[in-house]
């Protein structure tokens, strides 16, 4: 089947899908972008995904591209044009086509909107958290607003690419202080010998991850403590236990880190008890 996008008013192949070549999102990464969950047909916290990206079009000044309410009805057809039942769909938005300037469009255009959607291999996804994965750590060297969900990865890509090669899932990046922030496309989380949950506050530091504040209400739920605060490098490597949380893959057990075994090198039982229920907690689309 043929894959189908929406750029900028219509559904078109995927195949030929284009923007302008002076849209600033290509020639600065001047633009914001959303990944959310579809499992049986439906957004997954649809809600909380767009006030995320209402505050990132605030942060750098883009104006709205149209109403919540129609954006989410573009993402609907999406999916549906692309016969996705489990998998994600994604939503770029960027200032727009302008003269190439770094400074804002002297006169207001309007933004730039790609809308694409795929399906996921749930059964592989659930043998991958029943073997945990492995991270990697390296420096942080990113801008300071990664609370701005910006288009501008680079340094995310450099850093997924070396955990690539090194035979790990994610790597995360470390600050001057030896303290974890966050992973390349995921928030980082480990728990401690005393079985509380350790994962650093969501302030401009690292991005509020909706599936990490959809993981504290779980967390709450279950009755587990939780400590909101920087952990460093040495404290993982003597964690209980260790996950990553995203869009991408919801509670991940992280079983290495720099090829360290953590706990008993398997998936521990707390983040297995939060994946398991963490759609009894997220929003669903009707």
């Amino acid at each position: 089947m043929s894959r189908i996008a929406y750029v900028n008013g219509r559904y078109v192949p995927h195949a030929h899908a284009m923007v302008h070549i002076e849209d600033r999102g290509y020639q600065f990464a001047d633009g914001v972008y959303e990944v959310c969950e579809v499992r049986g047909g439906r957004m997954i916290d649809e809600r909380r995904h767009m006030e995320r990206l209402a505050r990132s079009l605030r942060e750098l000044r883009i104006s709205q591209p149209m109403p919540p309410s129609a954006l989410a009805v573009v993402m609907r057809e999406t999916i549906r044009r692309n016969k996705v039942r489990d998998g994600i769909v994604y939503l770029q938005v960027t200032r727009g086509v302008a003269r190439r300037d770094h400074v804002f469009p002297e006169r207001e255009v309007q933004p730039s909107v790609v809308v694409t959607a795929r399906s996921a291999d749930l059964a592989k996804a659930e043998r991958q958290a029943a073997d945990g994965v492995g991270v990697i750590t390296v420096p942080e060297n990113r801008w300071e607003r990664v609370d701005i969900k910006s288009v501008g990865l680079l340094p995310n890509v450099l850093a997924k690419q070396a955990a690539k090669e090194a035979g790990a899932r994610e790597a995360w990046f470390v600050d001057p202080e030896g303290k974890v922030t966050e992973g390349g496309s995921t928030n980082a989380w480990i728990v401690t010998m005393d079985g509380v949950l350790v994962t650093r506050p969501a302030d401009t530091g690292i991005l509020r991850g909706i599936t990490r504040t959809v993981v504290l209400e779980v967390a709450a739920q279950q009755g587990l403590k939780v400590e909101e605060r920087a952990f460093s490098v040495e404290e993982a490597y003597v964690a209980r236990e260790a996950f990553i949380t995203a869009a991408t893959t919801i509670v991940m057990p992280v079983v290495r880190i720099d090829g360290r075994p953590i706990g008993n090198g398997h998936p521990g039982s707390v983040a297995q008890g939060l994946r398991a229920a963490f759609h009894e907690v997220a929003e669903i689309a009707l």
